[in-house]
């Protein structure tokens, strides 16, 4: 189990609690969801996840064998090392090349120079259909190639769990098509992968476990989502509507 949260609350930095009595369970190989509006707690939960934001209020929290409970701030580094993490705005180095960023995460992360940081970076480059852009700029690419590259860095220590919050937010949907396809094919090699989104129509075409942020709780909705209708299919949206058959609002 990668990631186990049992009644665990959920605070952002100024002591509001987002999220209460919060049950979340990740596996290995496993794709979860997280959808919600804005405020709902769903980038606030992620930033626990990877020790942004402090968890001591929980029966159980525990990611990547840490407890979150206890867990000291000199061995943070060291469970980082262990997942990746892609934002929505790539959040790339703007001053230096493609392959130059990932140099640099690898240097960060611990890789001396005998230990193949040129063949990791070829590698995971290839991956990620960028094997041509290592001595590109940022700025000289798209977003769709910008966040590629994202996610190039963020698999480059072969993580167990990839945190992905709105990766495709800022993306056409052609665009975002080809990165949660890329999401699911890493998915596949056996890294449990966690995504926050508002696109509810690409859920519907790349199904998994959905677990929904709304009035400061957190719950399993996978099997009702299959029964939902989507009434506003504007993707990457705030105020995207979602309601069951029954006209119920989510």
């Amino acid at each position: 189990m990668l990631i186990r949260y049992k009644n665990a609350n959920i605070y952002q930095r100024h002591g509001i609690c987002v999220l209460k009595n919060v049950n979340l369970q990740v596996d290995e190989g496993q794709f979860i969801y997280l959808i919600g509006r804005v405020g709902s707690g769903k980038t606030t939960l992620m930033r626990t996840l990877y020790c942004e934001l402090v968890m001591d209020e929980a029966d159980e929290a525990t990611v990547l064998g840490r407890d979150l409970l206890t867990i000291r701030q000199k061995d943070i580094p060291a469970l980082r090392r262990e997942m990746g993490v892609v934002f929505q705005d790539f959040q790339l180095l703007a001053d230096r090349s493609v392959y130059k960023n990932l140099e640099f995460v690898l240097k960060a992360t611990g890789w001396k120079k005998g230990d193949g940081i040129e063949e990791r970076i070829s590698e995971v480059l290839a991956s990620v259909g960028m094997g041509d852009k290592g001595d590109s700029m940022p700025y000289e690419l798209s977003g769709g190639e910008q966040q590629r590259v994202a996610i190039a860095r963020a698999i480059l220590n072969k993580p167990k769990l990839i945190l992905a919050d709105e990766p495709t937010g800022n993306l056409d949907p052609e665009t975002s098509s080809h990165i949660i396809n890329l999401l699911f094919d890493i998915c596949k090699t056996g890294t449990a992968v966690v995504m926050s989104t508002h696109n509810l129509p690409m859920i519907k075409e790349n199904p998994s476990i959905i677990y929904r942020c709304q009035d400061e709780k957190i719950e399993d909705i996978t099997n009702d989502f299959n029964h939902m209708v989507i009434v506003d299919d504007t993707p990457d949206t705030d105020e995207t509507h979602v309601r069951y058959s029954e006209r119920m609002e989510i």
